[in-house]
């Protein structure tokens, strides 16, 4: 039985092979499809060459634009654009010969081009994403969706693609249920506006901070709370184009309420404290702090969630700003840039201190970098030591003593210059050891 189903499947493929075949060679010696497969192999050699041509007479498709050309941005787009003219025109030229084959009695039909013009398209669309989106990721999301879609549009199954997606009830909502097509649209707008919005939202925080003539803290409030609206805005904006009913905002918020509820309240603190920081201007950008666990820095940025601390030696250390608000820390730069720097030294008990200290004093006043305001250099005495008299110098510098500025360390430098062409001595330890004398016999 099993054998004999075999041979009536290969009788049956058989037949139809032969089917395929008969309707091929119809079509091979049909002067209709002749002309659309003449039509097709005309356009591929067409539009390379006119390509080639159309980036020979326009340079602006030769030549990448420099950052200082006029109109940069648009010359950058049409430059990237001429790297799939081919794909374009491969288009337009299916299109026309389409055009003229319905147009010609003889002719009348156009399928073949249109096939050829649709997988063009796809084709079209695939190169655009390859040229505009660098980020890998992006790239491969959109190749996975952009693609797709373009195909089932130029297939001409749109209408039945929509239609699925609309019947398909992902969240039963009584009159007006969340479809797929209600979290496609949501995804596809939510990507788009939320990509234009963190484009506006930097060029729009770069504006703020450009005013010198506001306060630094005031303009990193007024960036933040831009930041804020803006993106509220826009989720307003997605949800509407979506159309989510009001009945799914009011489940949407309250997933997010047991959401902070359960497992964001850390989120939602440093958010919070993120506020507090910015409104009490306890710590701003630019200001040189010291954390618990000798973490120090200058805060290069105050973010939603955490603050950015960016220490001498090239590192980002990201505190959650809660560190802020709940732990003690040290601001040194928060009222005034300037700061108290001691260096000590010591001198042998020979030293002449009442003469030793305009000598140092003076030696040090003479760094640029050292102030005579609020107070000038001090050189102090601290406590006599075992083998020296231990020796201070209190300095007021503007700044920091760390990565480009050498306080303390110049200031090293010339107390031990100045010692030595002053012939004072500078002291190290020193033991002497006595033998006892060897017994008696």
């Amino acid at each position: 039985m099993s054998e004999g189903r075999s041979f009536m499947d290969f009788d049956a493929l058989n037949a139809q092979a032969q089917g395929w075949i008969e309707q091929v060679m119809l079509w091979l010696q049909s002067p209709v499809f002749l002309a659309q497969l003449a039509a097709i192999g005309l356009a591929i050699i067409l539009a390379p060459i006119l390509a080639g041509l159309l980036r020979r007479l326009i340079p602006v498709l030769r030549t990448a634009p420099t950052p200082d050309a006029n109109l940069f941005r648009a010359r950058s787009i049409i430059y990237q654009t001429g790297q799939f003219l081919r794909a374009i025109l491969l288009v337009a030229i299916l299109a026309l010969f389409a055009t003229a084959l319905r147009s010609i009695s003889a002719f009348g039909e156009d399928w073949l081009v249109k096939i050829a013009q649709s997988l063009a398209t796809v084709f079209l669309v695939y190169r655009a994403i390859r040229v505009f989106l660098a980020d890998p990721f992006y790239r491969k999301v959109a190749v996975y969706i952009l693609v797709p879609l373009a195909l089932i549009i130029v297939l001409g199954y749109w209408d039945e693609f929509t239609s699925f997606l609309n019947a398909t009830t992902v969240i039963p909502m009584g009159d007006n249920p969340i479809t797929a097509m209600t979290l496609a649209k949501l995804a596809v707008f939510g990507s788009l506006f939320f990509w234009l919005g963190s484009v506006g939202n930097k060029r729009g925080q770069s504006a703020i901070r450009a005013q010198e003539s506001l306060d630094s803290g005031v303009r990193e409030i007024l960036a933040k709370l831009f930041q804020i609206i803006l993106f509220i805005v826009i989720a307003f904006l997605v949800i509407n184009t979506a159309g989510i009913p009001t009945s799914g905002l009011v489940v949407v918020f309250s997933a997010l309420s047991l959401g902070v509820g359960l497992g964001l309240q850390p989120i939602a603190a440093n958010f919070v404290s993120g506020l507090i920081i910015l409104l009490d201007r306890s710590v701003k950008v630019g200001d040189f702090v010291m954390l618990e666990g000798d973490v120090f820095g200058r805060i290069k940025s105050i973010n939603m969630r955490s603050t950015t601390v960016a220490t001498a030696d090239g590192k980002d250390i990201i505190v959650p700003n809660t560190d802020f608000t709940e732990n003690s820390y040290e601001n040194w730069t928060h009222d005034s840039p300037l700061q108290r720097y001691e260096v000590d030294f010591g001198v042998s008990y020979d030293t002449d201190l009442d003469a030793l200290v305009p000598i140092v004093r003076d030696a040090v006043l003479a760094h640029p970098d050292v102030l005579g305001d609020p107070d000038e250099p001090s050189v102090e005495f601290r406590n006599f030591g075992d083998s020296s008299i231990n020796m201070c110098v209190e300095f007021w510098c503007r700044g920091i003593d760390d990565g480009p500025n050498k306080f303390t360390s110049d200031v090293g430098f010339i107390i031990w210059r100045t010692l030595k062409a002053n012939n004072i001595e500078i002291p190290f330890p020193q033991r002497v050891n006595h033998q006892a004398p060897a017994p008696k016999k």
